[in-house]
């Protein structure tokens, strides 16, 4: 099992994959992470293709072949599993091949044969909730990956549509998708986006990121999913709720004090 319950389960690393440079200069912050918070189990994280832009506009990124190939780069010299998401059946098999864990994207959740299809890699397939779920719908969610043989299930809160180009984070949602027998993350950066509200790409209020992490871990998920980059202001998706990489480290000391609070039965 990659679940560690012992550990904070950290998911970690920038939006996109973009390039080389960026996805070495977060794993070596996440490596030194890893090396002196022991409580840690990081799971690094990036995407090959933003699928589903505001704008066609947008830029998607890498793409799937020099994506997969900077993920095992990750892999193989920093040693972190890796994790990316997938949007279509035909990906799910040459993913596997090198990702630990296949993520199905939350407006995504619901479509059977991809769900299936991820299930029958036999690798970890970690799914959000969509924002238009409430969580007492996850069950069914989640019964499709296991009943098409998924070896290992991660369910993520990312945030639920509020009105428009809003999201509110419902504190019971952890309480409520734990009781499906899964470990629960809370995305804690996806979840401060304001979609749609950047004039043709989203929008996102950062400073809301630290507060909601605690809180979630307070209110029992079992970890965290947070996008970070070197310089969000200028990555090429996300920037405007992804955490800059140099303030992460104060942000994950804040979090294993909550999580280690909650273990000991103080929360």
């Amino acid at each position: 099992m990659l679940f560690q319950p012992e550990k904070l389960l950290l998911i970690a690393g920038p939006c996109s994959l973009e390039n080389e440079r960026v996805c070495r200069t977060v794993a070596e912050t996440l490596a030194e992470l890893r090396r002196t918070r022991p409580a840690l189990h990081i799971v690094f994280k990036g995407s090959f293709d933003k699928a589903n832009r505001t704008s066609l506009a947008g830029p998607r990124g890498t793409g799937m072949e020099a994506g997969l190939a900077l993920l095992a780069l990750i892999k193989k010299e920093y040693g972190f599993p890796v994790l990316t998401d997938i949007h279509d059946v035909a990906q799910a098999a040459p993913v596997a091949e090198v990702c630990d864990v296949l993520q199905i994207p939350a407006f995504l959740c619901r479509q059977t044969d991809l769900l299936l299809a991820a299930a029958a890699t036999g690798r970890v397939v970690n799914v959000k909730k969509g924002q238009f779920l409430s969580p007492q719908e996850m069950p069914y969610v989640t019964g499709k990956l296991r009943d098409g043989g998924a070896k290992e299930i991660w369910q993520t809160e990312r945030g639920t549509t509020f009105g428009y180009q809003n999201l509110v984070v419902d504190m019971r949602s952890f309480a409520i998708m734990r009781q499906n027998g899964y470990p629960t993350v809370f995305d804690a950066t996806h979840s401060v986006q304001l979609p749609g509200a950047g004039g043709g790409k989203s929008s996102g209020q950062r400073e809301f990121v630290p507060p909601l992490a605690r809180a979630a871990l307070a209110a029992g998920a079992d970890g965290l999913f947070l996008e970070t980059h070197p310089d969000p202001a200028n990555a090429i998706s996300d920037g405007p709720n992804m955490i800059p990489l140099a303030e992460l480290p104060a942000l994950v000391d804040s979090c294993l004090a909550v999580s280690a609070a909650v273990k000991r039965g103080a929360v």
